[in-house]
């Protein structure tokens, strides 16, 4: 293994081990192996390696939820039975990717004052709506842009929501069970007030 790629699995174990604004370079020296001078060669500066560091461990993230979503993509189960099967799948693994994404929760605390943590976490979330879209399978074949983002929104504002209660108190945050009884008792409700309107 080359510095580079050495200094991004030091990296990102530091994300991991002490977030994003309390990881120093010479943090990033002793996990990795390296030397302060290979940061400055291969990245610029520490906070060029970090970001590129949380890229990459956001994007590990994305590829474990995405293969757990894929595996029940195909199921027997009734549409909201499914639901909450995957939404119970990707809670569990909340626990697994706990401190990369509670770094990067911490680096939204710095969108305003650095641009690059804005872009990166900006890109995540536009990445983020299309790809939990299309993975649910709620949006119709052939259903228009705006169709797809507003579906992947709601998704990426349920997961970011649940994912924040958990960080804050896992022992009572929301279980898929408790999602998917609450979307029924909504949807429930939205029902029988248009057939109250139909009716009147």
């Amino acid at each position: 293994m080359g510095h580079r790629e050495a200094l991004l699995v030091g990296a990102k174990r530091c994300l991991a081990e002490k977030g994003y604004a309390r990881t120093t370079a010479r943090d990033i020296v002793a996990a990795s192996g390296t030397n302060l001078a290979s940061i400055g060669y291969h990245f610029g500066s520490k906070e060029a390696l970090l970001n590129q560091a949380l890229i990459e461990a956001i994007g590990d993230w994305g590829t474990e939820l995405a293969r757990t979503l894929s595996t029940h993509a195909v199921s027997d189960l009734e549409p909201m039975a499914q639901f909450e099967v995957i939404w119970t799948e990707i809670i569990a693994l909340f626990a697994k990717h706990r401190q990369v994404l509670l770094a990067s929760f911490e680096a939204i605390s710095h969108v305003d004052h650095v641009p690059a943590v804005k872009e990166i976490l900006s890109s995540g979330l536009e990445q983020g709506r299309q790809g939990l879209a299309q993975m649910f399978g709620t949006v119709a074949e052939g259903a228009g842009e705006a169709e797809s983002r507003a579906v992947g929104s709601f998704y990426q504002a349920l997961l970011t929501g649940l994912l924040a209660q958990w960080l804050i108190d896992p022992e009572h945050s929301p279980s898929g069970h408790d999602v998917a009884t609450a979307l029924r008792i909504i949807t429930a409700r939205h029902r029988a007030g248009d057939l109250t309107e139909k009716s009147a």
